[in-house]
This record gives C-alpha cells, sequence and structure tokens, in this order.
C-alpha cells in the first residue's frame, strides 16, 4: 500500500494543476493495473495530507475547486513574493531592451533621440526602466524645452555585471563587415 501512496504523491505533485479524485482513480488504476476503491484512495490522500502538515516540509496537500494539488505553506508566502518581484524585476521586454541599449551606448540621451533612433514611441520603456531603477534622469538638454537626459544606473552595472560603460562590448566589437548592407558596385 506504501507504493500506492507515494505513486498517489508522485502524481499529485507532477501535475501542473490540480488533479480530482476521479482523475487520481484512473490514473492509478491504469498506471498500476489494480483497483482501488473511492474510499480507499480518499483515506491515502488523507495520509498524505496529514504527512504534509508536519513542519518539516514547506509544502501541504489542499483541495481547491474539488482537485488536490501541492501549495506552498502560508507562512513562506513572503519569501515566495520577494522571489516572484525579483525574478520580475530581471525581465525585460525587447523594445526595453534595445531601449536600454540605446540609453547605455549614447547617454546622456533625450526621450527624442531615442525615438528617433527606434522609430516608435518609447514611453512605456523609459518608463519600466526608470521603475527597474536600470536607468536614472541625469539633467537637463541645454535645447528648447529643456527635455530630460537618461543615462545608466548603479543598478545597470550590478545588474550587467560591469564596473562602467567603459566595459560595454564596443560596436565594432558586435557589427561584422561582412554583414552590412550593399556591395561597393566595380
Amino acid at each position: 500500500m506504501k507504493d500506492v501512496l507515494l505513486h498517489i504523491e508522485a502524481i499529485i505533485f507532477a501535475s501542473e494543476e490540480g488533479i480530482t479524485t476521479n482523475d487520481l482513480k484512473q490514473i492509478i488504476q491504469d498506471s498500476l493495473a489494480i483497483t482501488i476503491a473511492k474510499e480507499e484512495l480518499q483515506e491515502l490522500i488523507d495520509r498524505i495530507v496529514v504527512k504534509y502538515q508536519h513542519e518539516d516540509y514547506i509544502l501541504e496537500l489542499k483541495m481547491i475547486n474539488n482537485a488536490y494539488q501541492f501549495l506552498t505553506k502560508s507562512i513562506y508566502h513572503v519569501s515566495i513574493s520577494q522571489l516572484i518581484s525579483h525574478k520580475e524585476k530581471k525581465k525585460l521586454s525587447q523594445s526595453a531592451l534595445e531601449t536600454l541599449a540605446i540609453i547605455a551606448y549614447k547617454q546622456p540621451i533625450t526621450k527624442l533621440e531615442i525615438e528617433q533612433i527606434r522609430g516608435v514611441n518609447c514611453d512605456y520603456s523609459v518608463q519600466r526602466l526608470l521603475e527597474k531603477n536600470l536607468i536614472q534622469i541625469t539633467g537637463k538638454s541645454e535645447t528648447i524645452g529643456k527635455p530630460l537626459l537618461y543615462g545608466t544606473s548603479e543598478q545597470f552595472m550590478n545588474h550587467f555585471g560591469i564596473n562602467s560603460t567603459k566595459d560595454l562590448p564596443q560596436l565594432k566589437d558586435i557589427i561584422n563587415e561582412e554583414n552590412s548592407i550593399g556591395e561597393i558596385a566595380e
């Protein structure tokens, strides 16, 4: 019976979403070629619930919307929230990466200059980069309207593991002459 218990535990753990008792029963019967009564299955599930109530486990078995699933115990929710927040801070969209690259290589630069290079509005990307502290406002331009100037921040250096913008790859290192558009006509 312990073998069946471990299979039930493994199936619940491996299911991406919750799994119903009926589905669990069918999978156990098909995979182990046994017949199991609904009451017997429920008794085994209850044993798993009790097992994970012990303080040595960070997970607990819960029934949500008539399906069983393993969840992190509520005592760890603050730590898990921080992990999710930390991961979100590191994610950048393609447009944000493009905007960040322009700022890194052309700083100090205005939003208008960024938009002229990219050819599209960059309000959202600049705002997200400011929120993630990857860029900062470095001053105001002396041009008409005195637009804000943007540059990279200390967080940018930490995020990409560099000491200064001088450590960025040089464009000549990135651009391969063989990839240039057009051929010299003879």
